[in-house]
């Protein structure tokens, strides 16, 4: 047995040592900068080294108490509400669609496939030129029909609605997948007892389908909320924050803040996201494992 675990843990160490350098090292640098003054001309460089000093929480203070996080913030919430709504609705209507059995079913599958095979960064920047207000595809096809089209990435409502679609695109086959294969692994015999007691489709749907699928449709919610509430390609690379940074999610408003060389006020947004998307996991989490608890 020690045998045996020697060699699992010897496995396990070179992915230990890469997370560690990669993920945990940043991750406690970004907490301890939070609580100086760490910015462009008190950072270390080859020539002098750092001069920045503890400052307690007053960084804290000044996030939370500004109106740009909590413009963010409630931006950021609704951006992540209306995508992974979009993503369930859409994936799941696909996920039904494709789990019949018609002529072709194969070839639309891989149709289906393609957003989610193209990398996004790819697709943020083909979706950005689509968007364009004068010479953009979408606009000239509306403009076939005798509508004008709205500036996709200057109107300021518009600019918000431009992303969404965007990560819609990206996001609705990953859910379609996992949904798809979580109907699939539903066995036939609750259908047939459906059947037999008198049920038609839509209460098959209701009462055997969405039950079955709830442990999928948690786990696949749950992740699409916390990739969606840290996506920061779609938003840099469609409206880049803009009109005016209206657009700009809590990730993409750090990234801002350390090209502008506030290194503290950046960690401090960092270290705010993991903590409000711990809390969540936490809580969601508690809320589901006690609903199963109870029945």
């Amino acid at each position: 047995m020690r045998e045996r675990m020697w060699v699992a843990y010897a496995f396990l160490a070179p992915v230990a040592v890469v997370m560690a350098v990669i993920v945990i090292y940043p991750l406690i640098g970004s907490v301890v900068s939070s609580f100086t003054d760490l910015d462009r001309s008190n950072s270390a460089t080859v020539f002098r080294p750092g001069s920045e000093e503890f400052v307690g929480i007053d960084n804290y203070v000044t996030v939370l108490t500004s109106e740009e996080f909590r413009g963010r913030l409630t931006w950021t919430v609704v951006w992540t509400a209306a995508n992974v709504f979009f993503h369930f609705t859409f994936g799941l209507g696909l996920a039904l669609l494709l789990n019949q059995r018609f002529r072709g079913r194969t070839v639309y599958r891989l149709i289906l496939m393609l957003p989610w095979a193209v990398p996004a960064f790819i697709s943020a920047v083909s979706w950005r030129y689509i968007f364009n207000g004068e010479y953009g595809v979408l606009n000239l096809f509306l403009e076939g029909f005798g509508i004008d089209g709205p500036n996709w990435l200057s109107d300021p409502f518009w600019a918000y609605v431009a992303p969404i679609i965007v990560n819609v695109w990206l996001g609705v086959p990953f859910m379609m997948v996992a949904l798809l294969g979580g109907m699939q692994s539903i066995p036939a015999d609750l259908y047939e007892a459906a059947r037999v007691d008198g049920a038609n489709r839509r209460q098959a749907f209701w009462n055997v389908t969405i039950p079955q699928l709830k442990s999928v449709s948690v786990a696949v919610t749950m992740l699409g909320i916390i990739w969606t509430f840290n996506l920061f390609v779609v938003i840099f690379l469609t409206t880049g924050g803009g009109p005016g940074g209206r657009t700009d999610i809590l990730v993409t408003e750090s990234f801002n803040l350390f090209q502008a060389g506030q290194y503290a006020i950046a960690a401090t947004y960092s270290v705010i996201i993991l903590s409000l998307l711990l809390v969540f996991v936490t809580f969601y989490q508690r809320i589901f494992r006690t609903e199963d608890v109870a029945r």
